[in-house]
């Protein structure tokens, strides 16, 4: 039976979910979690027993020292509340861990007894994985869900993915089968260059949650990382002619596939994203990776002086396929229900 002792009656909750590991490309995901308990000073209410779902020595525990005293951090799954204000207030219960182990069926059904204590009325999960996508245009963002109807009413792609699959997926359809709609958004991160963090990906996650929930998320400095991290990219893939070459064959793929796409429905989008930004101003409020054919990578490989990282020599992908992104964990997207731009140097245009 779960208790939850001290958590006020909650106003719309919406869980929002992220776990490290396999659904969780350069750490765009969980990351993304983590700035939302940061900005909004989020609590820890509960906490998983990770002697139930981890594996101690594939997820090791850390020491650490407190006032002198050595103490022990276990590697578990975490929930806290915020409130975010404005003219609709409303809570967003955070769920932050690692992809378990081992007993995946009652890791779900766990949370899913605390979302159902709490009045959950939608189940929002954040992942990453591996693709394709070139790293100097927008992150490609996939919104999918089992539910035909929620698939309508949210703009999202019903997902027909089949294939392996992890942690997000299994939690999307555990809360399929318990009526809880839920949906998962998953961003295309950079094969070659997929070690974290990737500040672009997370900022893009953050403004397609803002879209689907219709609520502003505080960026801080996100902004500013992002630029940061494709200008050093720009500067490693610079260095080696046959990356500068790849990334150039999958500009030209994406940019002939999202011809069409540069439609009025992206940019009212963008518009709408604005006046809710202007409107809201003032006072501050581990192992590889999903990849989009539902396969695994590693991380890249690093120059043995200075460990400097550099991506790794790719082969050039057949562009018929390229700017297809499929949700490894949980949902197929043949295509993208949107695509989060971040501020670009080369158009200056910043978008989810």
């Amino acid at each position: 039976m779960i208790e939850l002792e001290g958590v006020p009656e909650l106003i719309d909750p919406v869980m929002v979910a992220a776990f490290e590991g396999w659904n969780d490309a350069g750490d765009a995901a969980s990351t993304a979690v983590a700035h939302l308990e940061r900005e909004w000073k989020g609590e820890v209410f509960a906490a998983l027993d990770a002697e139930d779902y981890y594996d101690f020595q594939v997820n090791r525990p850390t020491v650490f020292m407190d006032g002198g005293v050595r103490k022990i951090t276990w590697p578990t799954t975490r929930l806290s509340v915020v409130r975010v204000g404005g003219d609709k207030p409303r809570d967003l219960v955070l769920v932050r861990g690692i992809e378990p182990s081992m007993r995946w069926r009652s890791f779900c059904n766990e949370l899913l007894g605390f979302a159902h204590e709490l009045g959950v009325e939608l189940v929002v999960i954040l992942g990453a994985l591996l693709g394709d996508t070139p790293h100097t245009r927008p992150v490609p963002i996939s919104g999918t869900t089992s539910n035909a109807d929620l698939a309508r009413r949210m703009d999202l792609e019903e997902t027909k993915y089949e294939g392996p699959t992890g942690i997000v997926g299994v939690l999307q359809e555990a809360c399929t089968h318990a009526g809880v709609p839920a949906v998962s958004l998953w961003a295309a991160v950079p094969h070659y260059v997929s070690q974290p963090p990737n500040p672009k990906a997370t900022l893009a996650l953050l403004n397609r949650l803002e879209d689907l929930l219709d609520l502003r998320i505080p960026l801080g400095e996100l902004p500013e990382d992002a630029r940061a991290w494709q200008l050093g990219v720009d500067q490693l893939a610079a260095e080696d002619s046959e990356v500068a070459e790849y990334v150039q064959t999958l500009e030209q793929a994406r940019d002939t596939a999202e011809l069409p796409e540069a439609s009025g429905e992206a940019i009212a989008r963008e518009f709408e994203r604005y006046l809710r930004r202007r409107d809201s101003a003032g006072p501050a409020a581990s192992g590889g990776h999903a990849t989009a054919d539902g396969g695994e990578s590693g991380s890249f490989l690093r120059d043995t002086p200075g460990e400097r990282t550099r991506p790794p020599r790719a082969p050039k992908p057949e562009t018929t396929d390229t700017g297809r992104t499929a949700d490894a964990g949980g949902g197929d997207s043949p295509g993208t229900s949107g695509t989060s731009d971040t501020p670009d140097d080369s158009s200056g245009a910043s978008e989810d």
